[in-house]
C-alpha cells in the first residue's frame, strides 16, 4: 500500500533539507509550497498560499499524514505573524480534520520557550511557554491548537520545538540547540510511526553534548539521534577569551529575548 506524507511550506529551509531524506520505497511525498517546486519521482506538487482553508484542505486529500513546516520563519510585524503563522496553524490543522488526516507534525520552536533560563541537559519536553517573540507566541497557538484537535477530534499530533536545523551549528550556542538534517529525518520519522501518541511536546534537537533540553519525550517516540554538535566546537570556539564565547545570555532564546526585536522596531 503506498503511503502518502504531505510536506507543507516544503520550499523553505527545513523542508528542503528533508525533502530528500524522506524517500522511501512505497511512499509518495506530496510537496506543497506557495511557489512552484520541481516534480521528481515519487514527488507531488501542491502550490497555493498556506492560508487559503479550501486549498489546503484539498491539498490534503488523500493523504495518510502531515509534516507541517509552512510558516514566517523569523520575527515580524504583529499582522504578519497573525494571518501567515496563526491563522496559517488553525488552517493546517483544520484543513487536516476536514480532510479526514489523524496524523500531524507540526513544527514549533524553541522560541516559544525563549525566555526561559537554559539548563544543560534537564529543561523538559513540556516546559510552559514564556515566548520570547511575536513568533514564538505564534509557535505557542500552533501547540495549543494541536493540543485542542487531538482531544476533540482523537487526532494524534506531535509538536516538535526546534532549536536550529541546518547543515552545521549557527554560533556557539548552535552547539547546544543543533538539530541536524540527518536527526531532524529520523524525528519526524519517529513521530510518523509512534503508534497512537496523542498530543506531545518534543524537543527538536541533536544528542549535542551541550545540550539544554530534554530527548525524553522524544526517544519514547523511537527517536534514537545519531549527531552531535560537538564537532563543530573548534569552528566558534578557536582561540576566543572565555568572556567572548557565550555572547547571547543565560536564556533560551538569547538575543531574540533583547529590544531590538521590539515591536515598534518592525514597523
Amino acid at each position: 500500500m503506498t503511503e502518502r506524507i504531505l510536506i507543507t511550506g516544503a520550499g523553505g529551509r527545513i523542508g528542503t533539507l528533508l525533502r530528500p531524506r524522506m524517500v522511501r520505497p512505497g511512499r509518495i511525498l506530496r510537496l506543497h509550497d506557495r511557489r512552484p517546486l520541481e516534480p521528481g519521482p515519487g514527488v507531488e506538487i501542491v502550490t497555493c498560499d498556506a492560508t487559503d482553508l479550501d486549498a489546503m484542505t484539498e491539498a490534503m486529500d488523500g493523504v495518510d499524514a502531515v509534516v507541517h513546516l509552512a510558516a514566517r520563519s523569523t520575527e515580524a510585524p504583529w499582522e504578519e505573524i497573525l494571518h501567515t503563522n496563526i491563522h496559517g496553524g488553525y488552517v493546517a490543522v483544520e484543513a487536516a480534520r476536514r480532510a479526514g488526516v489523524t496524523r500531524m507534525v507540526l513544527a514549533s520552536s524553541n522560541h516559544a520557550v525563549g525566555f526561559h533560563p537554559r539548563a544543560a541537559g534537564t529543561a523538559p519536553d513540556y516546559l510552559f511557554p514564556r515566548p520570547d517573540t511575536y513568533y514564538g507566541v505564534s509557535k505557542v497557538a500552533l501547540e495549543a491548537l494541536g493540543s485542542l484537535y487531538a482531544d476533540r477530534y482523537g487526532m494524534d499530533i506531535i509538536c516538535l520545538r526546534i532549536g536550529y536545523c541546518g547543515p552545521h551549528p549557527l554560533g556557539r550556542h548552535g552547539l547546544a540547540t543543533w538539530l541536524s538534517p540527518d536527526d531532524c529525518a529520523n524525528l519526524v520519522e519517529a513521530c510518523l510511526r509512534a503508534p497512537s501518541p496523542g498530543f506531545r511536546v518534543v524537543w527538536g534537537v541533536s544528542d549535542n553534548t551541550r545540550r539544554w533540553w530534554s530527548l525524553d519525550e522524544a526517544r519514547a517516540l523511537g527517536y534514537t539521534p545519531r549527531d552531535d554538535a560537538e564537532v563543530f566546537a573548534d569552528k566558534w570556539e578557536g582561540d576566543a577569551p572565555e568572556e567572548d564565547l557565550d555572547p547571547e545570555g543565560p536564556t533560551v532564546g538569547g538575543l531574540f529575548c533583547e529590544p531590538d526585536l521590539d515591536a515598534d522596531r518592525l514597523t
